[in-house]
């Protein structure tokens, strides 16, 4: 939908006056009308020439008044915002000082080193388990003596309800889509690499991190004579199959691909390390037993709060999801599914914010039907101990001028989360301007009809999404210019 800029200017005058009389009674926030149609932020949002809706709350968190509301009320999907719902949803639920725990067990003993029984690998949740974490883990079993295993080598991965991708409407092949379990790799991501010899390709499918890359075979890949599609992807039962357009590839490249099998993903690329220890283990078998028998070795994530700190910066789906999910665990006492537990997170924060009326489908804004409005980002943003929670994991945003150089006057800055999926834009958190003031913000727009129309076309980067994105992203900068350069204090 278009709006023009007449309805643009006069919708807000009326959005704002609403917002005063309804919400004042029920926030902290006192919310008082001014005269919106020569205010400098309606002009831009009616000139930017972004089709659909733009949402724009503002409020001043020392004295709680509302400066801005543009169809604040309109919800809209929050994108990668959802994030920073997660994150406080996650550590005020299980503290900033949790850790998720991945362990090796023996179930059955152990005598000269000769383990008669199972060896178990039991995921915990950890979304940020890396291959140089399994390669620790088995030098430690390799301390307590252990070489033989006459059992089943069993990987568990049930301490968080399996899902077998974060939205279903997206394409195979997107690496930021991964399955979600409890026992999770490398964000449950295998890295393709290939590189042209004579008149073919050397292709290798492996499992790397910072210092080792061993190949997998759960992945596998195979390179077909075609134009299009890129690629196509099978699930085989125990295998990952995928196939490349032979004509796509250049010279040499790489990239991340997800993985539907993560527990033997994470199964096979342990046995390896184990293998180079001298311990021969069988190919790895799924359970649906918890771990059972002796812990052998014991390896913890790094605490909560700095895992939502990297995700708030990196916008890691999966660390978004699994640390979701591991919150409702532990508030419900038992495992959720994906959508049953952004729904709990979404009652969580009704509850705990009083008045707001959020609605999630995920943990981490992947899937476009989620709905939060920018009203109620910002009066979530603005109750009372949340800002010191978050601002400080939040990513600090860089203001640039119309020259496109960074500017840095005085002491302003912006704290927050960005949101970006095709044909919606999003982002939330604080400001502080050039006179001292503190503001929490959130700037939403998104295009639902052109995203749909988009989805129709199956191409990873739709006609027109990445101007239409560009353009939000400029008024973002432009709005945030405003704010902390332009209001008096």
């Amino acid at each position: 939908m278009q709006l023009s800029r007449r309805a643009m200017l006069a919708g807000a005058a009326s959005t704002l006056a609403s917002v005063v009389l309804a919400d004042a009674p029920a926030t902290s926030m006192r919310p008082r009308a001014r005269a919106q149609p020569a205010d400098y932020i309606v002009r831009r949002v009616a000139d930017a020439g972004i089709t659909g809706h733009v949402g724009v709350a503002v409020v001043d968190l020392e004295t709680g008044v509302a400066l801005e509301s543009i169809e604040a009320q309109t919800a809209q999907p929050p994108a990668s915002v959802t994030k920073a719902f997660t994150a406080l949803y996650a550590l005020e639920t299980l503290g900033r000082q949790f850790r998720f725990e991945t362990g090796i067990y023996a179930n059955g003993p152990i005598n000269n080193g000769i383990l008669y029984g199972d060896l178990i690998l039991a995921g915990g949740g950890d979304p940020n388990l890396a291959t140089d974490d399994l390669a620790a883990l088995a030098a430690s079993v390799k301390q307590t003596g252990l070489f033989e295993v006459r059992g089943e080598f069993l990987v568990w991965d049930e301490a968080l309800r399996n899902v077998e991708e974060i939205d279903a409407g997206q394409l195979d092949y997107l690496g930021y889509n991964p399955t979600i379990t409890g026992l999770n790799l490398n964000f449950n991501r295998v890295h393709f690499e290939w590189k042209r010899e004579d008149d073919d390709f050397a292709i290798a499918m492996d499992a790397r991190s910072t210092n080792y890359k061993p190949t997998v075979t759960v992945s596998r890949m195979t390179l077909v004579d075609r134009q299009s599609p890129v690629f196509t992807y099978r699930n085989l039962g125990d295998v990952d199959q995928w196939t490349v357009a032979r004509q796509s590839l250049n010279d040499e490249g790489s990239r991340w691909l997800p993985v539907r099998h993560p527990a033997r993903y994470a199964g096979e690329v342990f046995a390896t390390f184990a293998r180079s220890h001298g311990i021969v283990l069988k190919a790895p078998k799924e359970t649906t037993n918890g771990p059972a028998g002796r812990p052998l070795a014991t390896l913890r994530s790094a605490e909560l709060n700095e895992m939502m700190q990297g995700m708030l910066r990196y916008s890691t789906n999966l660390t978004a999801e699994a640390s979701g999910m591991m919150a409702t665990t532990r508030r419900v006492g038992a495992t959720r599914g994906m959508r049953a537990s952004a729904q709990e997170m979404g009652r969580w924060l009704a509850e705990r914010f009083d008045g707001i009326a959020p609605a999630f489908i995920d943990h981490s804004g992947l899937g476009d039907r989620s709905r939060v409005s920018p009203l109620d980002t910002v009066k979530m943003l603005a109750s009372p101990n949340v800002r010191d929670i978050l601002e400080p994991i939040m990513r600090e945003i860089r203001l640039v001028g119309d020259d496109d150089q960074v500017i840095e006057i005085g002491n302003i800055g912006v704290r927050a989360k960005t949101g970006t999926l095709n044909f919606v834009s999003t982002l939330a958190g604080y400001v502080r301007t050039d006179k001292g003031r503190n503001l929490a913000f959130a700037i939403f727009a998104s295009d639902l009809d052109k995203r749909e129309a988009g989805k129709r076309e199956g191409a990873e980067r739709p006609r027109g999404a990445r101007s239409w994105n560009r353009r939000a992203r400029a008024l973002q900068q432009d709005i945030l210019r405003h704010l902390a350069l332009r209001l008096p204090g």
